[in-house]
Parts: structure tokens; C-alpha cells; sequence
């Protein structure tokens, strides 16, 4: 073979070599990168969905503002089915997002593992190495080499050993650190798609009971505008006599109460009970509890938040009821907090969560800060989908049975929530 063969030869073997060496990084790369941009793709997926439903919760703003009508009762639930369409939809997106996401987790983790595992090789042999050289006293390394200066080449060598060591013990470390930020980013994804699997299981069922809810609406009303503002005055004059028996209840409670036995007043005691929190309503005597409520008090606060929204837990604490004093689906049969959660907490202090869509606790069980406990709504005398939330003095609190309403009904000395809640 001539020289030129040979070097050909010589070409083609290091070019068949570098393909198998790095090929697999290469499709690592590419297979990385492929990933990336299905996850961008599922984000702008998410943020266009975002922007749908923003644009329908601004919908929402001006249908309220339209009256007390029929037109408007139908045009909020059409609005909340769409939003919840949405919803759906975001719920399905994110968990596909996610479950790119754990993958590409679980691709790093099995390289950080196979670093691990040629580390720790690596290690072995070097450490084998040393014990080698030192098991050589100087005496020994002086008389087996020639010269000075093989003996100081021989020590250098043994140094450079000792620092290769350290460099991939340090290495090793880093990779076993990196390794566990990954598994615990795993956990949490894997967590996190668990529960939008759950709001997109919930939300399938909110949006039946709200389709359902138009069906009975419109066979009710005959889709007569004066058979829905006879029934609309009706329910007026029952809240109000409602409102006045919770009044005159409370009113005598709060003469009792002695400020002293409430915790210190700070911003995070308790955390938002919603994600993305937006204050609709202040506590206290608002201008629109001048005109709505009888006791021209509104005692707690209201975030906007569409049906089907997560409503959370805002402190650790024991769920001590859950009840509904809706008598039906109908807006003339929904009577003050409709659905309704209150936990009990450990500080002196009851939290309540109304006018929800759905519940998915029960009483007596123990919830932590921030797990969702059901989901926001607009049953209950709402004039819209929102949460109501608002804390209780808890010794003060007594759950009544007031007719017309269904259930029960708390009563009890009621406090700021923004005196405990971040600052908004």
C-alpha cells in the first residue's frame, strides 16, 4: 500500500472513531435542544391561553357593570364556561409542559449519574496510584532513581497524583450536590403535575354543574326578563332579613370582645388564599357595602377570581366546616356564603373561604398552608365570581341554622384579614 493509502486509510478510521465517540453527545445535544423547543412552544401555547382569558375577565368587568338583568345573570355563566373552557385547556398544556420538563430532568439525571460513576473509577485508580507511591519512603526514591533529578520527577508526579485526587474527590462532590438540586426539581414537578391533573379532573366537573345551571335558569325564568326580577326582589327581602339576625348577633358578640387575645398584628401570618391575589373589595364599611348590605358592613375582603380558580389554605389548621347555604342553583336560591370552607387555627384565629364552586376537603381534617381546598365560584348573595375571605375571632364563632338559608351560617366577631395577611 503506498503512503497515500495509507494516510487515507489512517483518515477514514479516526473519522469512523470520531463519529462513535461523538455521536452520543451529539444526540444528547440534539435531543436536549428538540426538548427546549417543544417546552417554548407548550409556554406560548400557555400565554396565549392566558391571554383569552384575560381578555374574557375583562368581558366579565363590563358585564357587571351592566345591571341587575337576565341578560347579564346568562351572560355571566356564559362567560365562566368559556373561561373555564380555558382553564381546561391551561390545565392540559401545563401538563404536557411538565412532562417535557421531567423528562429533560430525567435525562440529566442519568448523565450526572454516569459522571458520578467514572468519578468515582477515576478516583479508585488514582487512589490505588498513591497508595503505590506512598508505600516508597524518600530513603527509597533517592537510591531507586540515577539521578536528583529523576527523584524530584518521581515526588512531582506523586504531588500532581495528590492534587488529581482532590480536584475529582471536589468534582464528585459537586456532581452528588447537583444531582440532589435535580432529583428535588423532579419531585416538585412531578408534584406539581399531580395537582393540575386534579384542577383539570375538578374543572371538567365545575363546568358541568355550571352548564347545568344555565339549563335550569332559563326553564326557570322562561327566559322572561319580569319572572327573573320578581324572584330577584324576593331574594333581596329574604337576605336582607338574613343580614339583620347576623347583625344584631354579631353586634352583641363584638361587646364582648376583648382586642387584647388576638395575636400581634403583622404583615404574613397568613398567606394569600389565592394565587395572584387581586383586592376587589376592602373590609369595612366600603361603598359597595353602603349600598348592598344591610348592616352597610362588608366583613372581609374579596379577591377577583373566575370560577374554577384554586382556592388555597392560608395557614396550617383543622377544616371546621363545610357547608352550603344555597337552597338551589338558581340566583334567587343562593343565600350568604353559598359554598363555604372554615378552618380552625392554631393562633386564635378561623379562617373563611365563600362563594366556591367546589369543595375537596372535609371537616375535621388537617390542612397545610397552601394546599388547595376547593375551588372559587359565585354561589351564595354574589353579584359575581369571586372569594370572599375573612377571619374569626374563634371562641366567638357559632354556627346557626337562619332560615331561608340551607345549612348552617357562621357568626362571630370578625377581624381586618389585611392586618395579617403580606401586603398587597
Amino acid at each position: 500500500m503506498t503512503d497515500n493509502g495509507k494516510k487515507i486509510r489512517r483518515t477514514i478510521v479516526f473519522l469512523f472513531l470520531g463519529f462513535f465517540i461523538l455521536a452520543p453527545a451529539a444526540r444528547g445535544q440534539s435531543q436536549a435542544d428538540s426538548l427546549r423547543q417543544l417546552i417554548d412552544q407548550k409556554n406560548s401555547e400557555l400565554q396565549g391561553i392566558l391571554n383569552q382569558k384575560e381578555a374574557l375577565e375583562n368581558d366579565l368587568k363590563n358585564i357587571s357593570a351592566s345591571g341587575n338583568t337576565l341578560k347579564k345573570e346568562i351572560s355571566v355563566i356564559n362567560n365562566s364556561i368559556n373561561q373555564l373552557n380555558l382553564s381546561i385547556q391551561a390545565n392540559r398544556t401545563l401538563v404536557e409542559r411538565l412532562e417535557l420538563e421531567i423528562q429533560g430532568i430525567s435525562g440529566n439525571i442519568n448523565k450526572i449519574e454516569n459522571d458520578i460513576g467514572k468519578k468515582k473509577d477515576s478516583i479508585t485508580k488514582l487512589m490505588t496510584e498513591m497508595q503505590q507511591r506512598e508505600n516508597d519512603n524518600l530513603l527509597f526514591v533517592l537510591l531507586k532513581n540515577q539521578t536528583l533529578s529523576d527523584s524530584v520527577t518521581y515526588l512531582e508526579e506523586i504531588m500532581n497524583l495528590n492534587k488529581g485526587l482532590s480536584e475529582e474527590i471536589g468534582a464528585l462532590n459537586d456532581s452528588r450536590t447537583e444531582l440532589t438540586a435535580q432529583l428535588n426539581n423532579s419531585k416538585q414537578k412531578q408534584e406539581a403535575k399531580r395537582i393540575e391533573k386534579a384542577n383539570l379532573a375538578n374543572r371538567q366537573q365545575i363546568i358541568a354543574d355550571q352548564k347545568k345551571t344555565k339549563e335550569t335558569f332559563l326553564n326557570q325564568t322562561k327566559n322572561q326578563e319580569k319572572i327573573y326580577q320578581q324572584q330577584i326582589a324576593e331574594l333581596e327581602k329574604k337576605q336582607d332579613e338574613i343580614s339583620g339576625v347576623i347583625e344584631e348577633a354579631e353586634q352583641q358578640l363584638r361587646d364582648n370582645f376583648n382586642v387584647s387575645v388576638l395575636p400581634t398584628k403583622r404583615p404574613g401570618v397568613f398567606n394569600f388564599p389565592i394565587n395572584n391575589p387581586f383586592l376587589t373589595q376592602d373590609y369595612g364599611a366600603t361603598k359597595f357595602a353602603q349600598k348592598a348590605y344591610k348592616s352597610k358592613f362588608h366583613n372581609g375582603i374579596d379577591f377577583r377570581a373566575s370560577v374554577g380558580t384554586p382556592v388555597l389554605a392560608a395557614l396550617d389548621g383543622r377544616i371546621r366546616a363545610v357547608d352550603n347555604n344555597d337552597i338551589g342553583s338558581s340566583r334567587w336560591q343562593k343565600f350568604q356564603y353559598g359554598k363555604y370552607i372554615l378552618i380552625e387555627h392554631d393562633n386564635g384565629i378561623t379562617s373563611i373561604y365563600a362563594h366556591l364552586s367546589k369543595t375537596i376537603v372535609s371537616a375535621g381534617q388537617k390542612v397545610q398552608s397552601g394546599e388547595v381546598i376547593g375551588y372559587s365560584g359565585n354561589t351564595g348573595y354574589s353579584t359575581g365570581p369571586h372569594l370572599h375571605f375573612t377571619l374569626y375571632w374563634t371562641p366567638s364563632i357559632q354556627i346557626k341554622k337562619i332560615s331561608p338559608a340551607a345549612g348552617l351560617v357562621p357568626i362571630g366577631v370578625t377581624i381586618n384579614p389585611k392586618d395579617y395577611l403580606p401586603s398587597i
